[in-house]
């Protein structure tokens, strides 16, 4: 974030708070729901437009032929199979003795604390996530049944470890030391290169199941025969938790309470509870709206510490029962082929995941910084995130309303710093801007990890998320939106800038530009509404006032709310955003408009992350004549026979916000554009530029011909090229 410096300082009170290349020749469609242009490049990033990659932990083998799930805390009957979807990086334990040492400092998830406290041994191997439960499967076969459990990492299968609990006979304690009990007939556990089938009420064994292990594809997978257990027609109470191995002790190894060292998980409960991460768990609780100071957010925050859906998890785990966590497998059903997905969510806030076409290994890297607060260091478009793995995840909030004609709006809500993806999957802020108009999906992007500022791989990671959202629900691509809270705020305006011609409108709450300060001339087509709080202590006043100034100048359109009496997180925990939701509206993105103003910066583009913002409407190709410099064109075309209206003062008003836990008063500065005025039609188009050395126009999609009068302006030598047209005009500086 090269130019926030003033705004890092104030983000270090938080720490002491609480502790390749454009798409110019790519085909300008995409699949149905992503944007799509007569010409040119599409707008924004390769990263929307590129197809999903192949997922091995999402692939089928052998018996197993279902589509996954892909929504987390759901089960469904698909081909012949059962099938639980767990939630990523839920693995953390039971509620024990925090571990002080762990490597995720409190700046990390201050606002998004796991209930579990859980902390792996610090050998490589377990990559901070070697028990994370992605997908349990069950198949019966002619004479066995066959479970087939996929897991997030599995570096060494020698160090994980799984027990399904089968039955409800009686309850029993799980076997090998896992520290908890439930009901159960028979308890089928696998660890590394071995299975076995235990009788729950005598310890017997039954036998060995027959074993495969695909590291590939993270998936184990146990052919249990009918004469260790036969399911028959019946409904068998179905239980799976996994946790890590003990390879010397022959058990599961569990935590001890306090530190984690090279071999010993740390985080632990006095009782000694070993499992990690337990399913099916269909009923975790969404997060709570809480705290009307960053203090109290922060306590708050660890007390209900929902964020990640392991709250019950947490609890059960640390009375060593988890009873609570089963379903009735219905093997008649399964016999039959039945189909059904009742078990799946289809409205209102769901976690679902994705595979990534971006992994640098497995698990959680808790060295990939991307901003450290006390420091004031940002990675920006380096920045790669903690969760290093394909599979990442993402909220959406799935309106309540049919699915219209043209398909929902996609509205990006994006996460606050040391937050995640589940920030608002209980708020107004989500269901308030879902609810709008049609109905609107609102996602929420995991961006990798809590401090992405949505440059480097986390906006790789929005992007992503985006193009799974548009395979899986129908989207009117021209309807979009993008808000945000805190750094979503940062990411509003970032992307905004970057990706004009992706919205049509944008919303940012406790926000600023940061490093889009140099950019905003960009959002001449695309109006913001900005909220922010005169006693913020990390927005600073002096900060909003910049904004304020830095818009001006620029000349866009916009509307800048200041709540006189609210710090950095009243505004969520007053949780109303209707008069945000209304200014976002229906309003639909506008692809040819007959201005554009454009800032190219190739400091914040990403190329190995395929978003590399070169290309804005009909202007594309763009190139900084200078490395290290910022490029500007303005654009007009004149075919339409309009003028620009009028920049109008900064009118002075304000209102109330009302719906909230109280009434909120705010003063507005509101910077609008009169009407258009007539003005000569002609086949002419107008161009200013400085910094760049070529660019290409789209005159059709400009509403031009190839004999357009083309006149430039520029402060170096300019390579001009109309594209379709083979023609090229060159510009000199005057001097």
């Amino acid at each position: 974030m090269p130019h926030a410096r003033p705004l890092l300082a104030g983000l270090a009170l938080l720490a002491l708070v609480g502790g390749a290349g454009a798409a110019g020749a790519a085909s300008t469609t995409g699949p149905a729901g992503l944007p799509s242009v007569t010409s040119g490049p599409r707008p924004g990033p390769d990263a929307l437009y590129a197809p999903a990659p192949r997922a091995p932990q999402l692939e089928n083998t052998g018996p197993w032929k279902a589509a996954p799930i892909l929504v987390s805390g759901a089960t469904a009957y698909r081909d012949g199979e059962w099938l639980y979807q767990d939630f990523l990086y839920d693995d953390h334990g039971a509620t024990g003795v925090p571990d002080s040492a762990a490597p995720f400092g409190p700046g990390d998830h201050l606002y998004s604390p796991s209930a579990g406290t859980f902390t792996y041994p610090r050998d490589e191997a377990y990559a901070h996530n070697a028990a994370d439960l992605v997908e349990l499967r069950v198949r019966p076969l002619a004479q066995a049944t066959a479970f087939r459990v996929t897991l997030n990492t599995l570096k060494d299968p020698a160090r994980s470890a799984f027990t399904i609990a089968l039955g409800d006979r009686a309850t029993a304690a799980w076997p090998h030391g896992a520290g908890v009990s439930s009901p159960a007939d028979v308890f089928v556990t696998w660890h590394g290169s071995a299975a076995q089938v235990i009788d729950a009420a005598t310890g017997r064994s039954l036998g060995a199941p027959a074993l495969t292990v695909d590291r590939v594809r993270r998936q184990v997978t146990v052919t249990v025969p009918h004469s260790a257990f036969d399911p028959g027609t019946g409904k068998v109470r179905t239980t799976i938790g996994v946790g890590l191995w003990d390879t010397e002790a022959g058990s599961y190894l569990a935590p001890a309470p306090g530190a984690a060292t090279a071999t010993t998980p740390g985080g632990g409960t006095p009782a000694g509870v070993a499992l990690v991460n337990v399913g099916p768990r269909t009923s975790e609780p969404l997060p709570v709206i809480a705290g009307a100071t960053m203090a109290d957010t922060a306590a708050l925050g660890a007390a209900t510490a929902p964020w990640w859906r392991e709250r019950q998890q947490s609890l059960q785990l640390a009375q060593g029962d988890v009873a609570p966590f089963a379903a009735e497998v219905d093997f008649a059903k399964l016999r039959a082929g039945t189909r059904d997905d009742s078990g799946v969510p289809s409205t209102g806030p769901i976690n679902r995941l994705f595979a990534s076409r971006h992994a640098s290994g497995q698990g959680l890297d808790p060295t990939k910084v991307c901003f450290d607060l006390a420091a004031g260091f940002s990675a920006g478009a380096t920045c790669q995130g903690r969760q290093v793995g394909q599979l990442q995840n993402y909220s959406l909030y799935v309106p309540t309303t049919p699915v219209p004609a043209r398909g929902y709006g996609l509205t990006l809500l994006l996460h606050s710093l040391s937050a995640n993806y589940n920030q608002y999957s209980n708020s107004k802020n989500q269901s308030q801007l879902g609810e709008r108009g049609a109905g609107s999906l609102v996602l929420t992007p995991g961006g990798r990890g809590p401090d992405g500022f949505y440059a480097g791989l986390a906006e790789t990671d929005t992007f992503e998320a985006w193009a799974d959202v548009a395979r899986h629900y129908r989207v009117d691509p021209d309807w979009t939106a993008v808000s945000g809270y805190s750094m979503g705020g940062f990411g509003t305006f970032r992307l905004m800038a970057r990706w004009p011609d992706l919205f049509a409108r944008g919303f940012s709450v406790v926000g600023a530009p940061g490093s889009a300060d140099d950019q905003l001339v960009s959002l001449r087509n695309t109006p913001l509404l900005s909220w922010n709080a005169a006693a913020d202590e990390l927005v600073t006043i002096r900060t909003t006032q910049q904004t304020v100034a830095a818009m001006t100048a620029a000349g866009i359109r916009f509307e800048q709310d200041v709540f006189p009496t609210a710090d950095h997180l009243t505004l969520a925990a007053n949780d109303e955003y209707g008069p945000g939701a209304a200014f976002l509206g229906s309003a639909r993105v506008d692809r040819n408009p007959r201005h554009v103003t454009y800032v190219v910066d190739p400091s914040e583009d990403t190329a190995a992350g395929r978003a590399v913002a070169d290309h804005a409407y009909w202007l594309s190709g763009l190139r900084v004549a200078k490395a290290g410099t910022t490029g500007t064109i303005d654009a007009v075309s004149q075919a339409s026979g309009r003028r620009d209206g009028a920049v109008l003062p900064i009118a002075d008003g304000g209102g109330v916000v009302t719906g909230g836990e109280a009434p909120m008063a705010y003063t507005s500065q509101t910077r609008a554009w009169g009407p258009e005025t007539a003005g000569p039609r002609a086949d002419r188009l107008v161009v200013t530029a400085t910094g760049l050395q070529s660019a290409t126009v789209d005159l059709a999609r400009a509403g031009l011909t190839c004999q357009a009068h083309v006149q430039v302006t520029t402060d170096v030598p300019l390579r001009l090229q109309l594209a379709g047209c083979g023609r090229t005009v060159s510009a000199a500086p005057k001097r």
